[in-house]
């Protein structure tokens, strides 16, 4: 049975070009991740803050090695976009911003991002998210971008908010972490806004 519409974006419209480097324009660049990423990723995820509000728990930099390569597979197939934040004169990882849960037929991903302990407090996730949201919807034409966080996680809500995405509601016991089911807060950012 055909649809009545249109796929907002067509298959191809990520894998078709190399994964790209964007820099923010003030002083952070979101880049493809590399293999010599994981010491660094083990270590941001050793933070108990980043655990607090983190399904995963990362125990090497091996491990770390094999979800960079499914990041970068993630990226040919369509499915999840990652970038490493990195300081743009040293090269030192920030953070970590993505689009998650791609729908090209609908145009719509999710938005995630971490930041690591050193560099919280200095607007990285805002800026990282701010020049993500804008490459996704007016370059790459996405229509809707959602963003959830733990209800109770009040830093990533002001990141939220700071970069234009609406709360919409809370979606109720949605996520399971460690210390059991979270309510999330539900924002988003729709082309126009």
């Amino acid at each position: 049975m055909p649809f009545l519409t249109a796929p907002v974006l067509t298959p191809g419209v990520l894998s078709g070009t190399p994964q790209p480097t964007i820099p923010t324009g003030d002083g952070l660049v979101l880049r493809p991740w590399t293999a010599s990423d994981a010491p660094a990723v083990h270590a941001a995820f050793q933070d108990p803050v980043l655990q607090q509000w983190h399904a995963r728990y990362a125990d090497s930099a091996e491990e770390v090695g094999g979800w960079i390569e499914g990041w970068l597979k993630d990226w040919e197939e369509e499915r999840t976009a990652q970038w490493a934040v990195v300081d743009a004169d040293t090269g030192r990882l920030l953070g970590r911003v993505a689009l998650r849960e791609i729908r090209l037929d609908e145009g719509s991903a999710e938005v995630a991002y971490w930041t690591a302990v050193e560099a919280r407090g200095r607007g990285v996730a805002a800026r990282a998210t701010t020049t993500l949201a804008r490459w996704a919807l007016d370059d790459i034409g996405f229509h809707r971008l959602e963003l959830m966080h733990a209800v109770h996680n009040e830093a990533s809500c002001r990141v939220a908010t700071k970069t234009g995405f609406a709360l919409e509601g809370t979606k109720r016991s949605a996520v399971l972490h460690a210390d059991g089911w979270h309510d999330m807060h539900l924002h988003a950012r729709v082309q126009g806004d």
